[in-house]
């Protein structure tokens, strides 16, 4: 389950604490000297909130460390794009993923439940899946994930995944064997790009069940 931010803005258009950045981020953007910053927990930020917005931000003036070292990531989505996510139950152990068009959410694809897999698993594919429809339509355009190990599953053409196969997930890991054929085998010039949850909310292919 990802991890939720809660947004402090002490100046701005409306000072308060927001649970998402595109809230906060519609108090702050083009509000001259705003304050903001976002913490962990909901007690922290009210701590926060009740106090001296300077305590927390020494220098308005001074990007944060985060923001230096990922500038490229916190700028605004590239809203022409596929986004890919996977739902997994922890339960049941059935999984399923989907790809949508970033700025509208129209469903492109959907697949599944399968049953005894991962999430991992389910982001891995639905990247391959997204490219691999990309390139029979001669399409070059972005696609976001939100799941880091499954970018790096993509850029090492290898599922790196420890799940042990069973007779309920053989077809699972014949759709790896073939995502993975499909990386050694075909280039693209298709971006991958993480997708980042804390800035800009749940990536609009998230199956809204958490």
């Amino acid at each position: 389950m990802k991890k939720l931010k809660y947004y402090v803005v002490w100046k701005g258009r409306n000072p308060g604490i927001y649970s998402n950045w595109a809230d906060c981020e519609e108090q702050i953007l083009k509000f001259e000297d705003a304050a903001y910053k976002a913490f962990n927990s909901l007690h922290e930020a009210e701590i926060a909130f009740a106090g001296d917005s300077k305590r927390y931000i020494p220098n308005k003036k001074a990007v944060p460390q985060v923001y230096i070292k990922n500038a490229k990531s916190f700028l605004k989505p590239d809203l022409k794009s596929i986004s890919v996510d996977a739902a997994w139950n922890h339960v049941s152990k059935v999984m399923e993923y989907q790809g949508v068009k970033t700025d509208t959410k129209e469903l492109i694809f959907h697949k599944g439940p399968f049953r005894d897999a991962t999430n991992n698993i389910g982001e891995f594919l639905a990247i391959v899946h997204a490219l691999a429809l990309l390139k029979q339509k001669n399409s070059k355009l972005p696609i976001y994930s939100d799941s880091k190990t499954a970018i790096k599953w993509v850029k090492d053409k290898h599922a790196n995944t420890k799940l042990v196969e069973t007779p309920d997930n053989s077809g699972i890991f014949e759709l790896i064997s073939r995502a993975e054929s499909w990386l050694t085998n075909n280039t693209f010039e298709n971006r991958i790009l993480k997708w980042e949850t804390d800035v800009w909310g749940e990536i609009p292919a998230d199956f809204g069940r958490k």
